[in-house]
Parts: structure tokens; sequence; C-alpha cells
């Protein structure tokens, strides 16, 4: 049995897949012992992959592409398609079903402040959309769970959330979906992260760690949201099973997991475009730079771990 230690960034729902492969024992199936070690704070992931704190982790590829923005030579790369669609919604207190994101004009948006990639995508969407993002009105300084509770109360116009946020507000009714960032197509949100050193070194098991989580998303696209959401539900202690179940089953509708572990060129291609109109990297990393596809055509080839 191989042996591989895994960096968690922090808990949430829409890791879904990393905690099912988990549950299930997808891993030991194909001859490899994970050790999870739990995260909190998300840029954290990407520095025990890179210094050695863990065998890999999982992850933003924007800290990968950020990384090779600030240095050419970078050894991070990215494999492993897991999320590939954005698990943000935009949500107020009311029914808005004709929102469009050019209706930000005049409101009030409460903006992801834990982590930078959802406003980083939006603006972009915002952009297209032809409204300029730098003319929305933001609140930046407060948690998602803040957000969540100032649109409740009616003290502010649009929050961006992720799951469970969306599903207790939608259940207390104090809170409508007006916008799936899901909508705009493949972007690439959560994938394996590991340098290519420690790839090169560990390949028998990491390929044996790519077909137990394609095995885990050929389950997850047969089992029911209740199913998904007992498999996982160790992971998530205080939520309880219908909500659980609830947010598994938006995700899945939206389309946010991978069918299987191939990365795909234009979700990385459209993070990277986010990344660059936000101004948070100056120039394009390119895929093939930032991103091992071989380790993962091996695995799902079948072949052998050498």
């Amino acid at each position: 049995m191989e042996t591989l230690t895994l960096q968690e960034p922090f808990r949430a729902v829409f890791y879904a897949p990393f905690y099912a492969a988990l549950a299930r024992g997808a891993y030991a199936a194909e001859g490899v012992e994970v050790r999870l070690l739990d995260g909190s704070v998300p840029h954290r992931a990407a520095e025990a992959a890179r210094s050695g704190a863990a065998d890999l982790a999982w992850g933003g590829p924007m800290r990968v592409l950020l990384a090779h923005d600030r240095d050419p030579a970078c050894p991070l790369r990215n494999f492993g398609a897991v999320v590939m669609g954005d698990p943000f919604l935009l949500v107020g207190r009311a029914p808005n079903p004709g929102f469009r994101l050019p209706d930000l004009a005049s409101l009030t948006l409460g903006t992801v402040s834990e982590v930078p990639t959802p406003w980083w995508t939006l603006q972009e969407d915002i952009r297209r959309a032809g409204l300029d993002p730098a003319s929305v009105r933001r609140v930046t300084d407060r948690t998602m769970a803040e957000n969540a509770a100032a649109v409740a109360e009616g003290r502010l116009d649009v929050a961006q959330l992720l799951e469970p946020f969306v599903s207790t507000l939608e259940a207390a009714g104090t809170g409508h979906v007006w916008h799936a960032a899901a909508a705009r197509g493949p972007t690439a949100y959560t994938t394996f992260v590991a340098t290519a050193a420690r790839i090169a070194e560990r390949r028998p098991a990491l390929i044996g760690l790519i077909r137990g989580m394609a095995a885990t998303q050929r389950w997850l696209a047969r089992a029911g949201a209740e199913e998904v959401a007992a498999a996982i539900a160790g992971f998530f202690p205080d939520l309880a099973p219908a909500l659980l179940a609830r947010c598994v089953a938006r995700y899945r509708a939206l389309g946010i997991w991978s069918a299987d572990p191939r990365y795909p060129r234009e979700a990385f291609e459209r993070l990277r475009a986010a990344m660059l109109s936000a101004g948070a990297i100056r120039r394009a990393p390119g895929f093939e730079a930032c991103t091992e596809t071989a380790l993962v055509e091996a695995a799902l080839a079948g072949k052998a771990a050498t």
C-alpha cells in the first residue's frame, strides 16, 4: 500500500468529490492510503505541496497561475480536474427572475472576502456583459456569513455566496438565487497540485490516486443527492442531512463537478483571462507549463505505473 499526504485548503461542500473519495475508500481500492491534512487557510495548501509538508494538495489552479506569473520556473503543477464549474451564486432577499448582470449598476453587492477567485471571475462576466466592474458598489470587507445575514435582514441588496449559505437562506425564505456563476461555462476551480519533482517521484501512487478520483466521479454521476450527502456527512457534522443533500443537489444541477479527471484547456483559459482582466497576473502562463496531463492520461488508460 502506497501512502500519500494530501493537504486540504479549507472545508467546503463544493469539494464533495474529494471527501467522497476518502469516505468511500476509493483510493485504498487502488492501493493508495491517503492521509488528509485538515486545512483552514486556502493559500497554505499550495504552499504545503511546494515545501514538501504534504505530497500534494487540492485547491484553486489560480494559485499555480499566480506562482507561474511570479516565477516562470515555478515547480508547481495542476493535475486531475475535479471542480470545473464556478460554485458561487448571487443571492438577494426577494425573487428577481429577470436579473441580469448589468443590473448591478444600481445595487450594492457583497463580494467574497475569504478568497479572491469568485470576484476575479465575476468581474470578467460583468465586463463582458457591458458594465464596468469598477462601477459596481461593493462591500469587500465582510465574510460570507456576514453578507448572508445582511441580505436576510434587508441591509444588503445582493451577495456572492456558496453553499450552504444559499440553501440556508432559501429554506428560511430570506434569500433567492438571482444568478449562478456556473452559467458562464467551464472554469478551473479545483484540481490536485504538486511539484513536478514530487509527481515524478510518486508516480505510481499518484496514478492510483487519479484512478480513485475517476471512480468517485463515475459514482457521483449516478448517485442520488441523499446518497452523496450520506457519504460525506462525516466531514460536515454541523449540517443537517437534508440541508447537505440540498446543497449537493444544487451543485449537481449546476454541473460544477467534472465527469473525469482530464483538465479542460477551456476551463484553464477562462480562469486565466479573468485573472488577467482583474490585474491579478501580468502575463499569461501557458497551459502546458502549469499542467501535468501525461500522468492523468496514463492513469485513465490503465497503463502500468512505471
